[in-house]
């Protein structure tokens, strides 16, 4: 009888040891919920950013949750001389509970306050534009900003990748294949660094031109080559102002105050297929106002299913003058 008890009385404890490591399992479940983050299609007022006088036309550099920001803002002459300036805007995800949080400061980084400062001229400075080239090795640095005679010309500077000290800068020099005597502003390269794309008003109003690059010839050389008459880009033209393409992947964004938007400028998007760019396609009111938008650049993020865009706008509510903004978007495959 005492063994039966005995028997009894060890699988009772089992037992209970069994229960609690299974309940204090369920305690200690994975919290994540989720993978992936998902950037929101609310349009953010980045007002750490942002001042009373004109703040747009922004590049970006991506850091882990970081975007590092170069942009042209007037505030520094109280709304006259446009400069470049920096800033940094963070980004978080909750893997708990999806909520996604943005927060945006001016910052001092060294190494872009040197490049800032070999880059601003004694005229506006528009438009930059960051990237970096295979052939050669060097990360190139381009603006737009008024030459002697008035007009815009695009520029560029170059350097070694930066990793931790300064390097040398070189510039800024004419960008002589593609300025014109008229305004030629906002370049950027397609994903292969074979085309490169701006806007210019050399025709009446501001068109989007692309010119054709070997890729395997250094960039400032054919920067500092003799210039050469571009190819406007009659599938995404309008007979009114088409401004400040982007490219990334087989997608342009661009500006542009063609009929059948929303009011002032819009954004706009084009689809690379089959090697030509599609009809563009307004963004809608999700984005778009009845004031301005201008200067749309974007990119993706591993952590997150969607993309961000940056631009700049004078619609209402914000600080004064134009303002910078950053959305999430997605669009159909």
């Amino acid at each position: 009888m005492k063994r039966m008890f005995s028997r009894i009385a060890v699988a009772f404890t089992a037992g209970l040891i069994l229960f609690f490591c299974i309940t204090g399992c369920n305690k200690t479940e994975n919290p994540i919920k989720y993978q992936y983050g998902t950037f929101p299609d609310s349009v953010y007022n980045l007002t750490g950013l942002n001042t009373q006088y004109d703040d747009y036309n922004s590049t970006c550099l991506l850091l882990g949750s970081v975007l590092n920001i170069i942009f042209s803002s007037n505030r520094e002459s109280s709304g006259g001389q446009y400069d470049l300036v920096q800033g940094r805007i963070g980004f978080t995800f909750d893997q708990t509970n999806g909520y996604f949080t943005l927060e945006s400061q001016m910052s001092n980084d060294p190494f872009f306050e040197a490049l800032i400062n070999k880059a601003n001229t004694d005229g506006n400075d528009f438009g930059p534009y960051a990237v970096f080239s295979s052939s050669d090795g060097y990360e190139y640095f381009l603006v737009a900003s008024q030459a002697p005679a008035g007009d815009l010309d695009l520029y560029y500077l170059r350097y070694l990748p930066y990793f931790g000290s300064i390097p040398p800068i070189a510039g800024p020099y004419p960008i002589t294949k593609i300025n014109s005597s008229d305004d030629d502003a906002y370049i950027a390269f397609n994903i292969n660094r074979d085309s490169v794309y701006f806007c210019s008003d050399r025709d009446g109003d501001f068109d989007i031109y692309v010119q054709d690059k070997d890729i395997e010839s250094y960039m400032d050389l054919w920067f500092n080559d003799s210039f050469e008459a571009a190819a406007a880009v009659d599938s995404v033209n309008s007979d009114y102002n088409d401004k400040c393409p982007f490219i990334n992947g087989n997608l342009m964004v661009f500006a542009s105050d063609r009929p059948g938007g929303l009011g002032g400028f819009d954004l706009y998007y084009s689809i690379l297929r089959n090697g030509k760019w599609g009809s563009p396609v307004n963004f809608g009111p999700g984005i778009n106002s009845s004031s301005d938008e201008y200067r749309p650049l974007f990119d993706s993020h591993p952590d997150f299913t969607n993309a961000f865009m940056l631009f700049s706008s004078n619609r209402p509510g914000g600080d004064g003058g134009y303002d910078l903004y950053l959305t999430g978007f997605s669009l159909d495959k």
